[in-house]
């Protein structure tokens, strides 16, 4: 009887030794347990804080998802101008999100009535910033041409509302992007609890707006640095953490603590597609896809090699928004080839097969590369850009990074003369990268990476590798790799602007570091431009009545968002 007794408690103890080590090996295992240290993440009490119930980032408005993957960038079947500036190479794109549809007119007016709110162009210290957002209206003139009507309509009219904005030089276009970014990720903190609800409408002024950079490393000096608007944790509570989902799925909202990138809340940026990237989702070869290999490569954004859509219902309607010969934009009345003489309404023609509407004809676009003849795929075959300046917070003497207000913001004249902000009140201010970061690294060494491999020293006519760059490359239009007009706009010291225009008639070339690729065909161009392969370059500074843009957003996480057997996104 003892005995059995005695071995009842060894068998208790054994089973309870078990149980310990089973909820010890599921508490690890836990998302709300550290498998580093074992300890609570998310604790009330403080500690490491973290989005354990993140699930998968989600497209931000107007975007769609674009699946990354292998493609032949510069598959031209012709090159009529023998410009030899899209020779095939095989390139690899990372999965990102880009605009449905170009940005319209009525999203970019949305833009300039925040600016013009926000920054009232009545006050002397914010004139210049609602000027330099603004189009260009006037590049619907010709000197043999009436469109007057475009002059003053196309812009604000109604009826062109969900037309493709032109008149925007890639400048504006890119700081229309950043723009965009802080209002998508303000709405979205609000909605959160950590911002005061429409803050954004009522209190946004001058120095007191949102900025995504400023929240995330300086978030008490993010509308000037009212506590009352820029809330700790949901609501500015200090009671028990709670769960919102925003635009990036679901997260813990810990209390008393501000978002944070690893909150899940917060959208990596809008910005202008890279050129790789604009022609991947232009092509769309997805469509062309068997197994793991595509069935030949497109000519256009949609299968076969003609304009026209074969379907029994649109046969011989117009796939996109083109010229069509001389003096033909559009057809004759009573039976119009696409629809358009000028531009076109977003969404007119079918969309190719990522689901992107105008990725030829309406209006071309503009990319975030640099132009160069060549595409170096040598060096890089992957997420291929050109244009890289890297940047970094600037620090004032306090420590603390330093935040643009109305009497730090710097301007930009461009070389016709407009006056363009180049950063808002409210943002922080950047400087090159140094020393510092770029100290023993071997993947870059200088903040300016325009010019690798193709402008810089050694690609110059007359480098000498025997000497050193200072020796071998001096100042002087003959030791340049292009020799490009250099056009300037000077300021004396009464204010006047002073034009300068380089007459020189020894330029050989327009290219230069100001210069932008941009891709696609518009309602100018004839059906060769239509291929997505083409690509074509324009001063960053200038504007034209063919060119638009639409924005892209990196995707992070999982290279598919498919799901598995099990209905789960992958991870």
């Amino acid at each position: 009887m003892k005995v059995n007794k005695i071995m009842t408690i060894r068998l208790l103890l054994v089973l309870a030794v078990v149980f310990s080590i089973s909820s010890c090996s599921k508490g690890s295992n836990s998302k709300n347990v550290s498998s580093a240290t074992g300890w609570k993440i998310n604790d009330k009490k403080g500690g490491f804080q973290y989005n354990s119930k993140y699930k998968k980032q989600q497209a931000g408005p107007g975007l769609v998802e674009v699946e990354g993957g292998t493609f032949t960038m510069g598959k031209v079947q012709d090159d009529v101008m023998h410009d030899w500036n899209n020779t095939p190479n095989q390139q690899h794109v990372q999965s990102f999100y880009m605009d449905e549809t170009e940005v319209t007119n009525a999203m970019y007016m949305e833009y300039l009535e925040w600016i013009k709110r926000v920054y009232p162009p009545d006050q002397d210290n914010y004139k210049n910033i609602y000027n330099g957002a603004s189009p260009d209206t006037l590049v619907w003139r010709n000197r043999l041409g009436y469109n007057e009507t475009m002059t003053e309509n196309y812009f604000r009219h109604p009826a062109y509302a969900n037309y493709p904005v032109v008149g925007v030089n890639w400048i504006q276009a890119t700081e229309f992007s950043k723009w965009r970014t802080d209002r998508v990720n303000e709405s979205v903190l609000e909605g959160s609890g950590y911002l005061k609800k429409d803050a954004k409408i009522l209190s946004s002024k001058g120095d007191a707006t949102f900025s995504t950079d400023t929240y995330l490393a300086a978030p008490t000096k993010t509308f000037g640095g009212d506590d009352k608007i820029v809330l700790k944790g949901k609501n500015g509570s200090k009671s028990k953490p709670s769960t919102a989902k925003g635009a990036n799925g679901t997260t813990s909202a810990p209390s008393n603590l501000y978002a944070q990138r690893s909150s899940g809340l917060v959208s990596p940026e809008y910005r202008l597609p890279t050129e790789a990237e604009w022609e991947y989702a232009a092509a769309a070869d997805i469509g062309q896809r068997e197994y793991n290999i595509y069935k030949g490569q497109k000519k256009y954004p949609w299968s076969g090699s003609y304009t026209r859509s074969g379907k029994r219902q649109t046969k011989g309607d117009q796939l996109a928004n083109f010229k069509q010969g001389k003096g033909d934009y559009g057809g004759v009345a009573g039976w119009s080839d696409d629809g358009a003489d000028i531009t076109q309404y977003v969404k007119a023609y079918p969309p190719n097969d990522f689901g992107l509407y105008d990725m030829a004809g309406n209006v071309a676009e503009w990319v975030a590369d640099v132009y160069r003849p060549i595409v170096d795929d040598e060096v890089n075959d992957f997420n291929y850009f050109r244009g890289n300046v890297y940047t970094k917070n600037k620090i004032g003497e306090d420590g603390k990074v330093e935040i643009v207000t109305s009497e730090t913001q710097k301007y930009d004249t461009l070389s016709n003369g407009k006056i363009i902000a180049r950063d808002f009140p409210g943002q922080i201010s950047k400087v090159p990268v140094d020393e510092k970061e770029t100290y023993l690294r071997i993947n870059f060494d200088k903040s300016d990476n325009i010019n690798y491999r193709d402008g810089d020293a050694q690609s110059t006519r007359n480098f000498k590798f025997a000497s050193s760059e200072e020796e071998a490359v001096k100042k002087g239009d003959e030791k340049r790799m292009y020799n490009s007009p250099q056009h300037s706009v000077t300021v004396d010291s009464l204010g006047n602007m002073i034009r300068k225009y380089d007459k020189n008639d020894k330029r050989t070339t327009l290219v230069n570091d100001h210069v932008r690729v941009f891709k696609g065909g518009s309602w100018r161009d004839r059906a060769y431009w239509l291929d997505p392969a083409q690509r074509r370059y324009f001063p960053q500074d200038m504007a034209t009545d063919y060119i638009g843009f639409r924005c892209a957003m990196s995707k992070v996480g999982p290279k598919s968002s498919k799901k598995t057997a099990k209905g789960k996104p992958k991870q």
